[in-house]
């Protein structure tokens, strides 16, 4: 049987003790030793530019130079990728003899990817936590609720807000977007015995993500019921309905309707 605190744990270690994390998730920053790398020292936008690009692909094997600078830039060279490959190995690896290979920013030939076991990328970690989370939910509840409680606390934010009209972002910002929505819902569900205010929270805040997203109505609906408030729960169905109607022009699921008539039922 797979020993999911030891994943947990294993996650948790590496944030501690990563020399490099990278987050991305609401604002794009980058740590090092422990300390904000500042914008002033990456100089040229096209450098954070590749960085970006390798963390949005890190799960890719290594993608040839051409087909990067394709997707970055238009007009490009080869020095581009040059001066910008270089200013990322000086900023993360400012003290590397000269020489030796970057160990963070890894080569195959002419190929390029981020090393995912030496860089802490809060997107990676929080897909990782979910992981573990889906993996141990049937089997460890107590874990597979910390696992979800630690990728929630990672989502600050869509993923690399700076980059947002960027087509080679979309893909991992729709990504991490059904993700954590599904980690906001899972842990809903899972509260909403023992805690329905947490689980009406944490609802609220998946419906800020997207407001159209129904599974979150009805924990909603859950929730104020089992704190006895049928009006708040009555309310909530006519502002899904009403949501679905302006952005899709679709009425709520069955499983939406019939809750609502358990609901009304109740005396």
């Amino acid at each position: 049987m797979p020993n999911f605190l030891q994943q947990l744990q294993d996650l948790n270690t590496f944030y501690e003790n990563a020399t490099i994390r990278i987050e991305t998730l609401g604002n794009f920053v980058v740590w090092r030793n422990q300390q904000k790398i500042e914008t002033k020292e990456w100089g040229r936008d096209k450098t954070i530019q590749l960085l970006q690009f390798l963390v949005s692909n890190r799960q890719r094997n290594a993608l040839h130079k051409e087909k990067i600078m394709d997707n970055l830039w238009d007009d490009w060279n080869d020095r581009d990728f040059k001066v910008a490959l270089h200013g990322i190995n000086k900023v993360l690896e400012p003290n590397r003899p000269t020489r030796t290979e970057p160990i963070y920013i890894e080569r195959q030939g002419v190929s390029y990817q981020i090393n995912l076991d030496k860089v802490w990328i809060d997107v990676e970690a929080l897909e990782q936590y979910i992981i573990i989370g889906n993996k141990s939910l049937g089997t460890e509840l107590q874990i597979a609720k910390q696992a979800y409680q630690k990728a929630i606390a990672l989502y600050k934010g869509t993923f690399l807000p700076n980059r947002i009209y960027e087509d080679w972002t979309s893909e991992e910002r729709e990504k991490t977007q059904l993700l954590i929505l599904g980690a906001y819902i899972t842990l809903a569900e899972i509260l909403l015995d023992e805690n329905p205010l947490e689980s009406i929270r944490l609802a609220q805040n998946a419906l800020a993500i997207d407001a159209t997203w129904e599974d979150a109505y009805r924990i909603q609906m859950k929730g104020y019921i089992k704190k006895g408030n049928r009006p708040q729960a009555i309310k909530t169905y006519m502002k899904c309905e009403v949501i679905l109607e302006e952005e899709y022009g679709i009425s709520p699921l069955p499983q939406t309707k019939n809750l609502l008539k358990e609901i009304e039922s109740i005396a």
